[in-house]
């Protein structure tokens, strides 16, 4: 009985600490996020001419033309980042980044070559990062989760619905 006390007494404590933190490490992780996606949209509205270019001749989004993908991808470049930092939307907002990093990887066809080797070791990192956040949530230092705590979920599948298949309001 000693035996497994003793470590459980040094551990729990540890254990608590870390969640404390976890709430941190989630500001941070989502902090420099947004901080990447929203510095690359600012270099794309320094020279719309050079962003119109890169889109036309580099980036080859799919399904959209060059022109609609430069405003598109600039404006989630703002908006999702301003969104990431104040917690608001969480996962889905932050799923969404993910998809628009993932579609960046695949348009931009340099990231595939030995020269672009690194440009493509940042955005898997990014894209690791963000759905390490999609499956962990924003945390508590989010708007989401003051909404939760002031007025609770519009929308709740409670346990007591799990096997009923029931949407609760």
């Amino acid at each position: 009985m000693k035996i497994t006390t003793i470590p459980a007494n040094i551990i729990v404590p540890i254990l608590k600490v870390m969640n404390i933190l976890a709430d941190f490490g989630d500001f941070a992780a989502r902090l420099w996020i947004a901080k990447i996606f929203f510095d690359s949209g600012m270099s794309k509205i320094v020279d719309w001419g050079a962003t119109f270019v890169l889109f036309k001749y580099d980036y080859h989004v799919p399904l959209l033309s060059p022109m609609l993908a430069a405003y598109l991808g600039t404006a989630a470049e703002f908006i999702l980042p301003f969104l990431l930092v104040i917690g608001l939307g969480g996962r889905i907002s932050i799923f969404i980044l993910f998809v628009y990093n993932v579609i960046c990887v695949v348009s931009f066809h340099d990231l595939w070559t030995p020269a672009g080797a690194a440009g493509l070791a940042d955005h898997i990192s990014w894209g690791l990062l963000l759905l390490l956040l999609v499956f962990h949530g924003p945390g508590r230092f989010s708007l989401d989760h003051w909404i939760h705590k002031k007025f609770g979920y519009l929308y709740h599948y409670g346990p007591e619905d799990q096997y009923r298949g029931k949407w609760s309001l």
